[in-house]
């Protein structure tokens, strides 16, 4: 058994899996950080957010859905992030 607290990564990480959960829609990093920030009142930046997904993305815990650009044809826009099922 592991003594002490969990470390931020194992807490991050499962309040992104649980937030993605609750959504009924694919989220953006900065939709995901808001909400953390505000609901579950767990300070971290844009940035942690995105290398926290990056990893989750990894090991095929959620999937990206990249968008298309909304004005310049043929690239890609936001990605946007759901539960992989």
């Amino acid at each position: 058994m592991k003594r002490g607290r969990p470390n931020k990564r194992a807490n991050i990480k499962n309040a992104i899996l649980d937030v993605l959960g609750r959504a009924n829609t694919p989220m953006t990093t900065s939709a995901l950080s808001r909400i953390m920030n505000e609901e579950l009142k767990i300070n971290a930046s844009w940035n942690t957010i995105q290398k926290y997904v990056g990893e989750l993305v990894e090991t095929s815990q959620i999937k990206p859905m990249p968008l298309p650009h909304s004005k310049k044809t043929g690239q890609t826009g936001l990605v946007v992030y759901t539960l992989n099922k």
